[in-house]
């Protein structure tokens, strides 16, 4: 930490991120623009610091050092604990975990809490390795530099043996849903949530992945959406309705807050919102204000060094790159037929209520 403070409040650090039916083991070094400092070249020291974090961990022994690991397994089981009593994002977690049983993405992000006994500091050090040495690696640098600068900085600094590479995509998995499954989860809780978990037989990539965020846009993205409007205004059913995309792996959420008598109520509206863009029951406001909530997002993210990574992140792994100019072009050109047909392929897979006891 001193060091870091010396580079003028340098940051570094590492996350898991989960793209589809991936994880993806991201570190991060935010440092100041300015270059030098008062003759310190402050953008090679701090990629020094962070090739030692990367490939020159601590250690001892065999393995990671042992405390730090113990010490990390208590963080990450607090942290996966924790989100039990974020029903927010709890009830998304579980909708998808039951609607992808046996399938990768039902796992979350940062795993179970029963599999942290399997952990210790030489097997988690040995996987390390394995990841440091054969897993694909991505750098993305953003800020005032210069490209074949920073091109060759990297590769000297960040320059050792790899070994052979595996490829890392995301898969696409198909399947066909006979009936909906419905799932009930009763908690000592004040207030309802309904998630309904949909497969759209679409994924970013796809031809017609356009007309599916006009559609996710239209349907629940927004004030101007069906479900905003109708299930929580008009009928006053829900504390918040909206509905989001996953689109590395083809899926959509529809997630609500109710009276937990109103389940039934909220469920024939939601699927009144669903059958009408269906049959065309579009409005000239809900199609053209969806374009421009989604386009001024895209312009929004061109500034966001985060949303920018991003989405070259998820180019990487879908097998395409493509820009958000490129991407503003492509809502533009959608339209309402576009839209009634993708909404035709998507089905509903599961439905899960968190109830009160």
């Amino acid at each position: 930490n001193l060091f870091l403070e010396d580079l003028y409040g340098t940051n570094m650090g590492g996350d898991i991120l989960k793209r589809g039916e991936r994880q993806i083991m991201q570190f991060f070094i935010e440092t100041t623009n300015t270059k030098y400092i008062n003759g310190k070249d402050i953008l090679r020291k701090g990629l020094t610091a962070f090739k030692e974090m990367i490939l020159n961990p601590l250690t001892e022994e065999q393995g990671f050092k042992k405390d730090y690991v113990n010490q990390e397994k208590d963080i990450l089981k607090r942290n996966i604990e924790s989100l039990y009593n974020d029903k927010f994002n709890y009830v998304i977690e579980r909708c998808f975990q039951e609607m992808c049983k046996n399938e990768a993405f039902s796992i979350y992000r940062y795993g179970n809490v029963e599999d942290l006994d399997y952990i210790d500091n030489e097997n988690l050090f040995s996987y390390y390795k394995e990841c440091i040495f054969h897993c694909p690696v991505d750098f993305f640098v953003l800020g005032d530099v210069d490209e074949q600068e920073i091109e060759y900085i990297i590769e000297e600094i960040f320059s050792f043996e790899r070994k052979e590479i595996k490829q890392v995509k995301t898969n696409f998995v198909s399947k066909v849903v006979e009936e909906p499954n419905f799932i009930e989860e009763k908690q000592d809780v004040n207030q309802g949530k309904l998630t309904m978990g949909f497969r759209t037989n679409t994924r970013y990539g796809d031809e017609d992945y356009y007309a599916l965020m006009v559609y996710n846009g239209i349907l629940g993205g927004g004030t101007h959406s069906k479900l905003f409007q109708n299930v929580r205004e008009k009928a006053s059913l829900a504390y918040y309705a909206f509905s989001r995309l996953e689109k590395n792996k083809g899926l959509m959420l529809i997630s609500s807050g109710i009276e937990f008598k109103n389940k039934d109520k909220t469920l024939d509206i939601i699927n009144q919102q669903l059958d009408d863009i269906c049959q065309g029951k579009i409005s000239d406001y809900e199609f053209d204000s969806t374009i421009k909530s989604l386009v001024n997002s895209f312009k929004e993210a061109a500034d966001n060094p985060s949303m920018i990574i991003s989405l070259y992140l998820d180019g990487i792994i879908n097998g395409m790159q493509i820009s958000t100019e490129e991407i503003i072009k492509n809502l533009y050109k959608v339209t309402k037929e576009d839209v009634i047909n993708v909404a035709q392929k998507v089905n509903l897979d599961t439905v899960f209520f968190l109830n009160e006891k």
